[in-house]
C-alpha cells in the first residue's frame, strides 16, 4: 500500500499576477487563506517529500502530453456540507480541460484517486471560503457573483507543493505543460 499525506499535493495554480482579486475573498472568507495558495486540487494526498525525486519523471511526462491552456474563473458555486456547512468555490474553465488533466495524473499515480471518489467524480474548484450555514451561504454566493469580474490566465505549469508541520505549502517542483514558454 503507498504511503500517503496531507502534507504534499499537485495542484494547477494560477500565476502570482492575478491573485490579489482571488486573496481579497480569501482573506475575508478562507480559514485556509494562509496554508494554501490560490489552487486546483489535482491528487491530494500524495507521496512524502522524500518520494519526490522519484514521482518526478511521471508528472513531467504528464507534463509532456497536456498542452497549456486558458482558464477563466468567472462563475461561484459552492458544496454543501453536513449541517449546512458549505465550500465557497470558483469554477475553472475550461471544466473538460482539468478533469482530463486530473485523469492523466490519476492514470499515471493510480493509488492517489481520492479527488474521483466523489459521487459526481472529479470538480475542478478553487476554494475561496467556507460558509456556516445555507443562509450565509446564498449571501456569499449572490454577493461575490454580483461584484466579481472574471479572471483569465494561461496554465502553464502544474506544481508539486509540500508544507512542514503547520506551516504553509510551498512549491518544490514546477511542471510544465506543452507549449508553454520556459
Amino acid at each position: 500500500m503507498p504511503v500517503k499525506t496531507y502534507r504534499t499535493a499537485v495542484v494547477a495554480m494560477p500565476p502570482p499576477e492575478v491573485w490579489e482579486p482571488i486573496q481579497a475573498i480569501r482573506r475575508r472568507h478562507d480559514r485556509n487563506v494562509q496554508r494554501w495558495m490560490p489552487h486546483i486540487t489535482l491528487l491530494y494526498p500524495f507521496v512524502p517529500r522524500t518520494e519526490f525525486d522519484d514521482v518526478l519523471p511521471g508528472l513531467m511526462e504528464v507534463g509532456r502530453q497536456s498542452a497549456a491552456f486558458q482558464v477563466t474563473l468567472a462563475a461561484f458555486w459552492a458544496f454543501t456540507h453536513a449541517f449546512g456547512k458549505a465550500t465557497i468555490w470558483l469554477a475553472p474553465e475550461p471544466r473538460h480541460i482539468f478533469v482530463t488533466l486530473q485523469a492523466a495524473l490519476q492514470a499515471a499515480f493510480p493509488a492517489y484517486d481520492e479527488q474521483s471518489r466523489f459521487p459526481a467524480g472529479f470538480t475542478p474548484h478553487l476554494s475561496v471560503g467556507q460558509a456556516p450555514s445555507p443562509c450565509v451561504r446564498q449571501h456569499l454566493l449572490e454577493t461575490l457573483q454580483a461584484s466579481w469580474q472574471p479572471v483569465q490566465f494561461v496554465l502553464t505549469a502544474i506544481a508539486l507543493i509540500w508544507r512542514e508541520a503547520d506551516g504553509p505549502f510551498q512549491i518544490a517542483h514546477a511542471i510544465p505543460l506543452r507549449g508553454a514558454s520556459p
